[in-house]
């Protein structure tokens, strides 16, 4: 009897003991939960840029955390660059097409006959944009509806750009906290890894580390890199509105699709307003972007873990739905680390049941 009472006991004392720390988890994830997605993403930059960081105290002689500050300082201007020239850009021309309204300056340059040509959409698109060099006014009254739906999509999409670059922005900042104190950090995460798994808790710190490195420079920045020499045809080319074709390209090539679909719309463009030669230029120009995957992925990814390409897809293409653009990254990077560890522990496991 009395051994019961003393199961009784310890049972009611263990269930207030889980009780108490599954709510003060709860309390602390409810707190944390707006910025998880930017501390993960912070963790994720961190853990790409360290080696950099590293290698600048190591030449330069500059304390770890000066060189930590000095990376997420350059990573912030870098970003802060085109976001300020996207608001500026979306004001200057926001600003330009009311005052032209009110004024009754505005008006919609001749298409070249060219246009006809464009697969699908060359006859409406020529006969639309006709329309609107004659009557304006006309075929905004006329398209008023759809005009408006298309007005609104284009702001929530130019609003949810803006909204990751902040997120960009701010994730930086605590990258370079998370840099500074690198040590600390690697410290707590292999002492959770031990506590989960008993014995692999450095061997999963290192192919964490390995796996997000591999990741971020074999996808994330095989993306950045086509994103950026795409920009640099379009300037070229003449093509409005880069920063947008641009971010298309780079969220294309991250979910592991050809980039030549995102610039599909500025070949046209450029074959319907640029001479045949530029045109032909650029399209090859873009061709060879597209491509440039099969050379840039084996040379990056080679630093790292494979990790199948679907594992990528599905982790960039559930994390945007989760999270927006932020979560394309983060999701591509935490589904292949998750990927990688699974494989390493089933495999740990097989080995040690022999």
């Amino acid at each position: 009897m009395k051994t019961d009472d003393q199961f009784s006991t310890q049972a009611i004392d263990a269930a207030i003991k889980i009780g108490a720390v599954a709510l003060l988890v709860f309390w602390c994830f409810s707190i944390l939960r707006p910025f998880i997605m930017l501390l993960v993403w912070g963790a994720i930059i961190a853990t790409a840029l360290y080696p950099l960081a590293v290698s600048i105290h190591t030449r330069i002689g500059m304390s770890l955390t000066k060189a930590s500050v000095l990376l997420s300082g350059i990573g912030v201007v870098i970003l802060l660059v085109p976001l300020i020239a996207l608001s500026t850009g979306i004001y200057t021309s926001a600003a330009d097409v009311i005052v032209g309204l009110q004024e009754g300056t505005l008006s919609v340059p001749k298409p070249d006959p060219a246009m006809k040509a464009w697969p699908l959409v060359g006859e409406k698109l020529y006969a639309f944009v006709d329309s609107a060099s004659v009557n304006l006014k006309g075929v905004l009254v006329q398209y008023a509806e759809p005009l408006k739906e298309f007005g609104g999509t284009m702001a929530g999409l130019i609003g949810s750009l803006g909204l990751g670059f902040v997120q960009f922005i701010i994730s930086t900042m605590i990258a370079g906290a998370f840099m500074a104190n690198a040590e600390k950090c690697e410290q707590v995460f292999q002492a959770v890894a031990d506590r989960l798994t008993g014995k692999h808790g450095e061997q999963l710190t290192k192919l964490s580390k390995t796996t997000v490195r591999s990741v971020v420079q074999g996808v994330i920045g095989v993306a950045v890199i086509q994103s950026v020499f795409a920009g640099i045809g379009m300037v070229f080319a003449g093509v409005p509105a880069i920063a947008l074709w641009m971010v298309a390209v780079l969220l294309i090539a991250i979910i592991q699709l050809p980039p030549i679909i995102a610039l599909l719309i500025p070949i046209f463009i450029v074959f319907g307003t640029q001479s045949t030669v530029v045109a032909v230029l650029f399209l090859i120009w873009c061709l060879l972007v597209s491509a440039s995957d099969a050379v840039l992925k084996p040379v990056l990814l080679s630093r790292g873990s494979e990790t199948p390409m679907l594992v990528i897809l599905l982790g960039a293409l559930g994390g945007m739905a989760m999270s927006g653009i932020v979560g394309l990254f983060v999701g591509a990077v935490v589904l292949s680390l998750a990927y990688q560890l699974g494989t390493v522990w089933l495999g740990n496991e097989a080995g040690e049941s022999k």
